[in-house]
């Protein structure tokens, strides 16, 4: 059987005449046409580097949730979050969560730690010259650290972790990668500074560019101990008062079946002892270009709460690995450039705001969720606002 080849023009294939050739050569091979994928408004060339074999757009709607009071190092102030989502109630309750943190008078938001990884993985035939090897790295980091920024105007190779496995070396090199998420970054960087290795280490040695423990688009528990793109934590106090009159329930009750969830978490083995990190993260991702294959680090998180003397309750998420950007990938496109200037996140430096702003909604997911659950809105506010209704 013959192989019907998708056309492309290898001169010009991201502009609007290449799009509607492929879009026709669909139609006679599947009978369907797509005249709402093809409604699109950009300018095809825009996506030159971010697609291939492009065709049009898929149009997810948006909606707006806030205002999101923040208390950031880089975000400070209201914000009105875009999320791109088609789950009905899921804008509606993020809106709700944001409420109680602003009645709260704001989530604190601070970054621990920022740094992207590439994992190379050097082979030998024993462990003992593995070891050797490790010694020789630590000597000569600053060759390395060299060779490794000269990649990259922005990328700082920070330093360089090892795991011994058998005859082999894991190498972790940790970057700050500025605005950009960083992972075609370091990857430039670490195989120039691994072509370098080879040539300068007084033995012969060969390598992987990935050993697979830099985990890319996958959760690892290494992430979470170690951190992946930002460690973000959201934090707020609330009041019992607040509490009962925005969301209907106590802080009592809401640390009781905390309890209840944090083991049933712990039993499952779960990425996340929260509700839904991800539906929030995936929304804001869509809208401002993000690489959503991301969330699949990014949701992994750690709820921690206190019931306090005074009656408050205290809530944090802490998200380990949240890996987003403000510069490259999609975020350059047009609809994702509207969405970051409504946030205030284009230009240089803006990329931990962003994920201050992130952490944020999530907490305000997690807050309007578990509150849900736990006062029976869950079910009957799907039912109203969703497409079951």
């Amino acid at each position: 059987m013959s192989r019907n080849q998708i056309p492309r023009d290898h001169k010009d294939d991201h502009s609007h005449h290449s799009a509607a050739v492929r879009r026709d050569f669909l139609v006679d091979h599947t009978g369907t046409t797509l005249d709402h994928v093809a409604g699109f408004s950009f300018d095809p060339q825009t996506t030159r580097g971010n697609i291939e074999n492009f065709i049009g757009a898929a149009q997810v709607p948006i909606g707006i949730a806030g205002p999101l009071l923040v208390h950031g190092e880089h975000a400070s102030g209201e914000f009105y979050v875009p999320l791109a989502t088609t789950e009905g109630a899921l804008v509606a309750s993020y809106n709700r969560g944001m409420r109680v943190i602003h009645e709260s008078g704001g989530a604190t938001v601070t970054i621990a730690q920022d740094h992207m990884q590439r994992s190379p993985a050097f082979l030998f035939a024993s462990a003992r010259e593995a070891r050797d090897f490790g010694l020789w790295i630590n000597e000569h980091i600053e060759n390395i650290r060299t060779v490794a920024q000269g990649t990259t105007s922005v990328g700082m190779l920070e330093g360089i972790t090892q795991f011994a496995v058998g005859p082999n070396l894991y190498l972790r090199f940790d970057y700050t990668t500025g605005d950009a998420a960083g992972q075609n970054m370091t990857s430039k960087a670490t195989d120039a500074a691994c072509q370098w290795i080879t040539s300068a280490y007084p033995h012969n040695v060969d390598f992987i560019l990935s050993g697979n423990i830099d985990t890319d688009k996958k959760h690892s528990q290494i992430n979470t101990l170690l951190s992946r793109g930002k460690r973000v934590i959201a934090e707020v106090t609330t009041t019992a008062h607040t509490l009962h009159n925005l969301v209907g329930v106590s802080p009592k009750d809401l640390f009781r079946a905390r309890q209840i969830s944090q083991a049933g978490a712990f039993m499952a083995g779960s990425a996340n002892n929260g509700a839904h990190a991800a539906n929030g993260l995936t929304a804001l991702f869509i809208a401002t270009g993000q690489d959503v294959a991301n969330i699949a680090e990014s949701h992994s998180g750690l709820l921690y709460t206190q019931l306090l003397d005074n009656g408050d309750y205290y809530w944090s998420i802490t998200l380990p690995s949240m890996i987003l950007a403000t510069h490259g990938g999609g975020t350059g496109l047009a609809t994702p450039q509207e969405c970051l200037k409504l946030l205030g996140c284009t230009g240089p430096g803006t990329a931990k705001k962003l994920a201050e702003i992130a952490a944020a909604t999530v907490l305000a997911g997690e807050i309007s969720l578990a509150s849900a659950v736990l006062a029976g809105d869950w079910v009957t506010g799907h039912e109203k606002l969703g497409r079951n209704h």
